[in-house]
């Protein structure tokens, strides 16, 4: 099957957590947004009146006739079939559960620089973005990593990953945001750093893979900017 990823062409955003699945696996997909009319074509799948399932907003997904929202829904699909989930139902429900974490951190991430409204500009609520980033790199981020080192540390399948002995959709989701963090708040994460060294081979580990490798290198990984989720505000980092 060839995947329709949709998403908007010129971010990461959340979409990325569903290319580095689909890259990592070697899945045949199409970034449909990328193509000459493939803006045309997304919008008309999130307003047209014909679509019985859609969606709030990008990313989604298309497979065959299924048309799938919700990057963290996207990923419970699509992780048996790339065989990045356990087999057994608990474990499939245990790295949505993490994924929906990491969901939740995402927003927290966004929020540092849009606290108020996503329709504003940054400079229309900077006051606001200082205090938010403030809590968010002194308390909401060393405890959104206290809780995943933990998580890996009594992983009974070792501590080389979230869950198991193998990646899975929710490791690869948790390099993107050291990635992603590292790009945005690169003084906040190298006082961090130091405290979490399971989390840091695990982002070594990922970006070493034949997959994610060769898609880092690549022209598909784009490169982070100040239009995605993770930006960078010199004023916002510590």
């Amino acid at each position: 099957m060839r995947y329709e990823l949709y998403y908007w062409p010129t971010i990461q955003g959340r979409g990325e957590f569903v290319r580095l699945a689909l890259e990592d696996a070697g899945a045949d997909y199409i970034d449909v947004a990328r193509t000459d009319t493939g803006m045309e074509a997304m919008m008309d799948l999130l307003e047209g009146a014909e679509v019985n399932h859609p969606s709030f907003a990008p990313p989604f997904l298309k497979a065959g006739e299924q048309l799938i929202g919700q990057t963290a829904n996207i990923l419970l699909f699509l992780g048996p079939k790339l065989g990045l989930t356990p087999k057994e139902e608990a474990g499939r429900l245990w790295v949505h559960q993490l994924q929906l974490t990491i969901a939740d951190m995402v927003t927290e991430v966004h929020d540092t620089h849009h606290p108020i409204a996503s329709g504003l500009y940054y400079r229309d609520q900077k006051p606001e973005a200082l205090r938010r980033a403030a809590d968010f790199t002194a308390a909401r981020l060393p405890k959104f990593f206290d809780y995943f080192e933990a998580v890996m540390e009594r992983n009974p399948g070792g501590d080389e990953y979230l869950v198991g002995k193998t990646a899975t959709y929710a490791d690869l989701s948790m390099f993107q945001m050291i990635a992603g963090l590292r790009y945005a708040f690169p003084r906040t994460m190298k006082k961090l750093e130091p405290d979490y060294p399971r989390l840091l081979a695990l982002h070594d580990r990922i970006a070493a893979r034949p997959g994610v490798a060769a898609y880092l290198a690549s022209e598909r990984r784009l490169p982070f900017n100040q239009e995605g989720i993770f930006r960078h505000y010199k004023e916002l980092d510590g």
